[in-house]
């Protein structure tokens, strides 16, 4: 959604990478409060899928909403889409030690992110069907995207159950969330290696985030001159080797330990930035593909790994809120990535390829950081 249609109907449009930098950083900053709560909530109560079925619906029908109406509430629903899926991602994400021995997680962990971009697959066949086939244009394409995003939510909803927990207590009322937020950062500073990879964490995915959140798109179709045919085939490059990418990801999480692979995996992504740079200012569209394989390699072997360092890193009882932290920093990427982006682009007039350059910058900051850490193992450390 994100990733392609929505930024190819915004170039239609011609609307400027602005009007969709905007939109993701307020939707940011409202996770930002709401991820630790919900996080936390899921700690005391010790039942986290009713959180993830609500954030579902409405990020369903936000998505089916999107072009019916006037231009702002296209994106008024665009920004509730995006807050429902990340903080559903922070109870889902959370669940990992429900299904997965400590093991196995980054197994687990990378076949997920594998067969999540497998729906991706599906996502662009049913846009391609939709807008290039049927032609019936964006409004019921969205539609079929949000029915597609139901239909394969299901079976989790149906498979996963929450676990039997003893002891739990009252969750923390919606209003004291800022307090709750200032309590869990209170909370990790006695971790040390939790502040370090959350600081770290928020240098890399504010590229990351940036980038699938639209801005490859419309770097795609504005630098690199691809039409949205092109940028599906790229897309779909790109799915293709983040599935791998995630499936090897896992492995290596077991072999190497998290940290190592994902500080492997950012070091690709450097790359990948980079060469997507020396594409466009070659005017060499034909390289995209290339583009596509390191940063769906990248991509898949990030988030088999990372989600894999925050439970090695966080005490138990407080993984669930410290999820919800590690969802807040993710978020506090996506309110200062599309900004730079903008303010490079828009108001300084740089061009985009000092903006991807930029990005790569803030992911080589975060593999340095990333450098402080022990190399984990299956072993927590929680000191």
């Amino acid at each position: 959604m994100v990733g392609l249609y929505v930024p190819d109907w915004l170039t239609s449009r011609g609307l400027a990478d602005s009007t969709l930098a905007v939109t993701q950083s307020v939707a940011g900053g409202v996770v930002i409060f709401l991820a630790p709560w919900i996080g936390a909530r899921g700690d005391r109560t010790g039942r986290r899928m009713p959180a993830l079925m609500l954030t579902t619906l409405l990020a369903v029908t936000a998505t089916a909403g999107l072009t019916w109406g006037p231009v702002p509430v296209t994106f008024v629903l665009l920004g509730l889409a995006l807050v429902s899926v990340n903080t559903g991602s922070v109870v889902y994400d959370a669940l990992l030690p429900v299904v997965a021995s400590a093991d196995r997680q980054g197994r687990v962990s990378g076949l997920g992110v594998g067969v999540g971009y497998i729906g991706s697959f599906l996502g662009v066949g049913i846009g391609a069907l939709t807008l290039d086939v049927l032609d019936v244009g964006y409004g019921p394409t969205f539609v079929a995207l949000a029915g597609g995003f139901l239909v394969f939510a299901i079976p989790t909803f149906v498979l996963v159950k929450d676990p039997a927990i003893a002891n739990t207590s009252a969750p923390p009322p919606l209003r004291k969330v800022v307090g709750g937020l200032v309590e869990s950062w209170r909370r990790a500073r006695a971790h040390p290696a939790v502040i370090t990879f959350l600081i770290s964490r928020f240098l890399y995915t504010d590229a990351i985030n940036t980038l699938i959140g639209g801005f490859l798109t419309i770097f795609a179709l504005e630098e690199l001159g691809l039409d949205r045919q092109g940028s599906q085939n790229l897309l779909l490059i790109a799915i293709t080797a983040a599935i791998v990418g995630g499936i090897g990801g896992g492995r290596l999480v077991e072999r190497l330990g998290p940290v190592r692979t994902l500080r492997s995996a950012l070091a690709l992504w450097v790359g990948a930035i980079l060469f997507g740079v020396f594409a466009a200012v070659t005017d060499r569209p034909e390289l995209a593909g290339g583009i596509g394989v390191l940063g769906g390699l990248a991509l898949g072997a990030t988030w088999a790994a990372d989600r894999v360092v925050m439970i090695r890193v966080s005490p138990p009882e407080h993984l669930g809120e410290f999820y919800g932290l590690y969802a807040t920093v993710g978020r506090f990427a996506t309110i200062l990535g599309p900004l730079v982006w903008a303010l490079i682009v828009d108001v300084l007039h740089l061009g985009r390829n000092v903006a991807m350059i930029g990005l790569a910058t803030f992911v080589a900051a975060g593999w340095t950081l990333l450098g402080r850490l022990p190399v984990l193992s299956g072993a927590a450390v929680h000191e």
